[in-house]
């Protein structure tokens, strides 16, 4: 059992790293909001993009400079080969396609959830995930165990971990 200094300590740090990660919890809150329709147009604006590439390619080679998949011509007038929202120059290697963006600040805090160890964002992901780790555990030192909140808090703890469980496999 952890003696009151241990437990005033742990309230401590408990206190002020919640109130420092309050930030980063509210910018992933809300990102991984938006996140949740990154499969939808919601939210997202029509950006207009033009790149140049070789002249002469064929469908899966301009697919592949415009990092579009399964790029398929749907017609061809002349010069112009067009695809789904856009079109390409074949003589001059020209494309030109309509792309739908999040608005740059929200584009860059979905960033957060997708950083890899590429990214320095990943040292922030990393970070969080400690602190939040941390929360679950020192939560645990608020209430001394033999209390019926305790009981009760233990009993939630593990509601919430069945019910996320339950969803994960369902």
């Amino acid at each position: 059992m952890a003696n009151s200094s241990d437990k005033l300590t742990m309230r401590v740090l408990h206190r002020y790293l919640g109130f420092f990660l309050a930030g980063v919890m509210a910018v992933y809150a809300l990102s991984g909001i938006v996140l949740i329709f990154r499969k939808t147009d919601f939210l997202k604006q029509d950006k207009i993009v033009t790149k140049t590439l070789q002249a002469n390619l064929q469908e899966k080679a301009v697919g592949k400079g415009l990092n579009i998949k399964e790029l398929k011509f749907t017609k061809q007038e002349g010069n112009i080969a067009y695809f789904d929202k856009g079109n390409y120059n074949i003589a001059t290697g020209e494309a030109s396609y309509t792309v739908k963006k999040l608005p740059y600040v929200l584009d860059r805090m979905t960033h957060l959830h997708k950083a890899t160890t590429n990214d320095p964002l990943f040292f922030l992901n990393i970070f969080f995930g400690v602190g939040l780790l941390f929360f679950v555990i020192s939560s645990f030192w608020m209430f001394l165990p033999k209390t019926s909140i305790f009981k009760k808090g233990v009993y939630f703890a593990l509601a919430g971990m069945v019910l996320t469980l339950i969803m994960l496999f369902i």
